[in-house]
């Protein structure tokens, strides 16, 4: 399937999906711990950013101190699409919510907080029904 790159395609057909989980970020110097399996990592100079179920974390001794809903964007977003993390975040905003993404090769991913995961699913539902639909 070819990458997406028009933002009005990209709203309509996000398809919003939250995983049944619990992640957490924290941080290590060196390797990810045995026993974690980062979702996410992201190497910085003060150490290796994890993302990582929160299960996982609290076995590993891992200390957090956010605790965030996985919401995977379905359509597969090219990388250079422009305006999509915007208007997501925008959205999200106006309803009070975080949101921290990270882009994969076919998709978008959206940590928020988890207490109101559920409420940013509806808000991103609502935006992806206001921008229109197409067919697959």
């Amino acid at each position: 399937m070819k990458a997406e790159r028009d933002l009005t395609r990209l709203l309509a057909g996000m398809r919003p999906e939250l995983d049944p989980g619990r992640y957490v970020f924290t941080t290590v110097d060196g390797p990810a711990p045995a026993g974690v399996a980062p979702v996410v990592t992201v190497t910085e100079r003060e150490g290796l950013t994890l993302v990582v179920r929160q299960e996982e974390a609290d076995a590993a001794g891992l200390a957090y101190d956010y605790v965030a809903g996985w919401i995977t964007l379905r359509i597969h977003s090219a990388l250079d699409a422009v305006g999509l993390t915007a208007a997501v975040a925008t959205e999200l905003a106006e309803v009070g919510l975080s949101c921290n993404v990270v882009a994969g090769f076919h998709h978008d991913h959206l940590f928020v907080e988890h207490a109101r995961a559920e409420e940013a699913l509806t808000a991103l539902r609502r935006l992806a029904e206001r921008s229109g639909s197409f067919p697959d």
